[in-house]
């Protein structure tokens, strides 16, 4: 350490993020903005091959399910062969799998080859949490939670606008774009992420913390209960009922459930970086639980709601809900893992935990619709995401070693 880094505060030393984080950033957002690419059109092509409507939805699930059943695996290669391989080898996988899908010439062509994509998937985004986690200092962990977070959401936003429009040239070109920016987020992280100056694994003072451990931390089991209510109603509701509703309740139902999902995304944008900053100040603990009440009590009504205006309105504070547990959630788990160990079996199940939800709710709220009716499936949903909060109300927070006080 420099003497001019002895002069300047603790705080101020912690607060600093390093350079390799800013790298994972830009990544992200290369990754997210050929994700949008395709999300356009990938229903579209898989359709193009004289297929139902199912088959081409089973495309989409087919990557999900994929994520879920990997995440273990990938998560002990962490483990063993460190983030930053991990991490580029998933992107390879992805980019090379994407390719693939949109040089498919029949539909089982694409299926196999989109759904080979999840590995991939899994790989880099476990890895990447991976290196959050190690990288991050803890008093900074919330802010730096947001910032990546902010890297998804503005592909996500801007992602299908692009994609929307290069979709009028070929449904194809999207796929070979998506691939070249996946390629592109490779050579960014090989040539500048140098990983912090970690050692390599199996060089580690610590070995890696297991399942088994963290598990006893109840923040842990808060978080992993939050992840699987926020992937029912935030990734999985959100985005297979809220359209099929949008289009029974209203007259221009397409028109609307896009400006919805658009409308969520851009609520979470608002407050995600504010979150962020506040679970860093004040606790993750508050934000959580805000969070997860905002956002089940916009979802629970969403079923009853027979105005276009309102409909919106009640879309956007779901998203404001969403952005302000994500950040803390991701700090919880950062704060059971901390900097000194690997922890990819522990956030592996963390995110299966998510995928969990994001499989299960849809299809648990179809089966609701198709029963008792719309309201009732948004209705669960909602009591789903207000249980969680309120339980999150005693859930006892340890602060992350670094931030105890001496």
């Amino acid at each position: 350490m420099t003497p001019r880094d002895e002069a300047r505060p603790a705080a101020a030393q912690g607060d600093r993020i390093p350079a390799d984080l800013w790298v994972l950033i830009a990544a992200a957002l290369c990754v997210a903005l050929g994700f949008g690419l395709v999300a356009p059109v990938l229903p579209q092509f898989a359709r193009s091959f004289d297929v139902s409507v199912t088959a081409a939805s089973v495309v989409v699930s087919a990557f999900a399910f994929f994520r879920l059943v990997f995440a273990p695996v990938g998560g002990s290669l962490v483990n063993k062969l460190g983030e930053r391989r991990v991490y580029m080898t998933g992107l390879v996988i992805v980019a090379v799998s994407t390719l693939l899908t949109g040089l498919a010439q029949n539909y089982w062509q694409m299926l196999v080859f989109r759904a080979l994509g999840g590995l991939g998937s899994t790989m880099f985004t476990v890895s990447a949490a991976a290196l959050l986690v190690r990288l991050a200092p803890p008093a900074s962990r919330g802010r730096v939670t947001s910032y990546y977070a902010s890297a998804f959401l503005i592909g996500n936003i801007a992602g299908p606008i692009m994609g929307g429009l290069l979709g009028s040239l070929g449904m194809r070109l999207p796929f070979y774009i998506y691939a070249a920016a996946l390629l592109a987020a490779t050579i960014v992280v090989a040539v500048f992420l140098r990983e912090g100056g970690r050692r390599e694994p199996g060089h580690d003072e610590l070995p890696p913390l297991t399942f088994s451990e963290a598990i006893r931390e109840p923040q842990y089991v808060g978080a992993l209960f939050g992840a699987f209510a926020n992937g029912w109603t935030s990734f999985g509701m959100r985005v297979a009922i809220v359209p099929l509703f949008a289009a029974q309740a209203f007259a221009h139902g397409a028109q609307i459930a896009g400006v919805s999902l658009a409308c969520f995304a851009v609520g979470t944008a608002l407050v995600v970086l504010i979150a962020g900053r506040l679970a860093d100040s004040i606790g993750r603990k508050p934000l959580i639980v805000v969070g997860f009440l905002v956002t089940g009590a916009s979802v629970g009504v969403l079923g009853f709601v027979g105005n276009e205006a309102l409909f919106v309105a009640l879309s956007i504070i779901g998203g404001i809900g969403t952005g302000l547990l994500n950040p803390a959630e991701q700090a919880v788990v950062a704060d059971v893992i901390g900097n000194e160990r690997s922890g990819g079996n522990v956030m592996s199940s963390f995110q299966m935990a998510q995928d969990g939800g994001t499989i299960l709710g849809p299809i648990a709220a179809g089966v609701i619709v198709d029963h008792l009716g719309f309201d009732w499936a948004f209705g669960l949903s909602g009591a789903l995401c207000l249980l969680v909060g309120l339980a999150w109300i005693g859930v006892p927070v340890r602060r992350a070693p670094s931030l105890e006080p001496a």
